[in-house]
């Protein structure tokens, strides 16, 4: 050190630059400067560490040192701190050699992560190396003793953290095989079901249906069996079964089960769902539905649509829902007549619809009396886009759907079953329909004319409240269908309730002496 100092004062610059320590340390600052100024990605920084690297092997066996080797020369102790930091600066720098060649070319396609992960891996086993070797070749260490002394250590260590290191292990094996990711949702053999929202080296985050957070450990869940509900794709599978009195033919049943699905608003068309006859005794027939919806969290809506619309396609087709194997149940000779006749079919129709239900029996009767029935074959049109309406149209049997009509072709609005209805628009308001009306199945309808439902809402003017509500929901499902605002505009149901009221010139308390006798009545 005295010598550099000494050359620098006596005016011999070319002394100090050909100083190792001088030229070690200004290699040092030009690497570091150039690093932090301009090299930005991995291929410029490889070319740096690549650059120095070269010039640093150059340097060091230019002055003797050679930085593979133990330095066994009795040198000062300030010879020794500088060979050693540079024997320790060049291990390093070979060390970034590789990991820059790992960062660019160590690369999986299609799986960042993945590839990420195994990058990690490799540079932490570079790193470890480069450790080991300046462990041994700076220090003069002997590496095999210490491995065995560690390795000891470490098996005690491994025997106090086995659990810990068991989830980390197996973190790392979840990450390698991926069988699920963030956002996907996940089902464990031992009921555990929920949203996967966080993934770490320790254990798995799963958000349930209740909205309750479940730490599950990694260690379990790799030796669990688990079903990831979300993949390949988002689209679920799920089913539902019945039990149908044997009063009809397994084929019927298996026709009308088709028509449940195929009046689903949200049972997915593609894959087709289908329906097995799963058992058949003296009593029942037990039908399987399989369907497909478009996530998971749809299962239970799509569950409950399919329910109801099977209550309505049975009691529609004269079947009956039938009791568990081996309870017991009492069938009226009333119910048997209801199943075999078709008489009455306008009254049990209106009797079942929840619009109709503050009707009298009086006021029923004189709408089924003047109720029309109409038998449509399947493909046929039933109402046409903007046409206006003068019949109010209610399905007693069969599947129709309403399609609007535009430049990309056609868009599905809904789908009608039994008990749904059509026509109300113009009916109620002079307004068009929204899109073809077109049979699905052979369709059974009932036809209530625009005159027959205005003398029932001047008996009932709460009636148009009730409609009032069906068309809010119907055009609050359809708004993003329309490019026009002004079609649907005051959606509101009492604004629509107003309008309807307006539009039959019923006063808001038309009809309200009239409830209220009925009441005493």
């Amino acid at each position: 050190m005295s010598t550099i100092y000494d050359a620098w004062h006596t005016g011999a610059p070319s002394e100090v630059f050909g100083s190792p320590i001088v030229q070690f340390a200004l290699l040092l600052i030009l690497s570091a400067a150039a690093r932090l100024t301009v090299l930005r990605t991995t291929p410029l920084k490889l070319v740096n560490n690549l650059l120095f690297l070269s010039v640093l092997t150059f340097v060091l066996l230019s002055n003797g040192i050679r930085p593979y080797l133990a330095d066994t020369k009795p040198e000062d102790l300030s010879w020794r701190i500088f060979t050693g930091v540079a024997k320790a600066v060049w291990w390093m720098a070979a060390a970034l050699v590789l990991v820059s060649f790992v960062r660019i070319f160590l690369i999986l396609e299609r799986k960042p992560r993945d590839g990420r992960l195994l990058q990690d891996v490799v540079v932490g086993v570079v790193y470890l190396g480069a450790g080991l070797s300046i462990i041994g070749d700076v220090f003069g260490v002997p590496v095999g003793t210490l491995i065995a002394t560690s390795g000891v250590f470490a098996i005690v260590l491994g025997l106090a953290l086995q659990s810990t290191l068991n989830d980390v292990f197996s973190g790392i094996t979840l990450n390698l095989g991926r069988p699920y990711s963030v956002g996907d949702w996940v089902a464990l053999d031992d009921g555990i079901e929920g949203r996967v929202i966080e993934t770490n080296w320790r254990s798995t985050h799963l958000l349930t249906a209740t909205n309750d957070l479940t730490i599950v450990p990694n260690s379990t869940m790799a030796k669990r069996r688990l079903t990831n509900l979300t993949s390949p794709d988002r689209v679920h599978g799920t089913t539902v079964s019945l039990r149908l009195l044997a009063t009809h033919r397994p084929s019927t049943i298996e026709q009308i089960m088709r028509e449940v699905l195929l009046s689903s608003n949200v049972v997915l068309k593609v894959p087709p769902p289908s329906v097995g006859i799963v058992a058949v005794d003296a009593d029942a027939v037990e039908v399987e539905l399989s369907f497909r919806v478009a996530g998971i969290d749809l299962a239970t809506q799509a569950k409950n649509e399919i329910f109801d619309l099977a209550f309505r396609h049975t009691k529609a087709a004269g079947l009956r829902l039938a009791s568990h194997p081996g309870s017991i149940r009492i069938v009226s000779s009333e119910d048997t007549s209801v199943l075999a006749t078709d008489e009455g079919g306008a009254r049990r129709l209106i009797d079942a619809l929840p619009l109709f239900a503050t009707l009298t029996d009086d006021e029923k009767a004189s709408l089924a009396s003047g109720m029309n029935r109409l038998t449509f074959k399947q493909g046929k049109l039933l109402a046409f886009q903007e046409s206006v309406m003068d019949s109010l149209m209610i399905l007693r049997s069969g599947v129709a759907v309403v399609e609007k009509v535009g430049a990309n072709g056609p868009i599905e609005i809904r789908r009608l079953a039994p008990g749904d209805f059509f026509g109300e628009r113009g009916v109620l308001m002079g307004a068009p329909e929204p899109g073809n009306v077109r049979t699905l199945t052979q369709v059974v309808a009932y036809e209530a004319r625009k005159d027959l439902v205005a003398a029932v809402m001047g008996e009932r003017a709460s009636l148009a409240d009730e409609l009032g509500q069906v068309l809010s929901r119907r055009l609050e499902m359809e708004k993003h269908l329309f490019d026009d605002h002004a079609v649907i505009e005051a959606h509101h149901p009492s604004t629509l309730s107003a309008r309807i009221r307006h539009f039959f010139e019923l006063q808001n308390g038309a009809g309200q002496h009239r409830e209220i006798d009925a009441v005493d009545r």
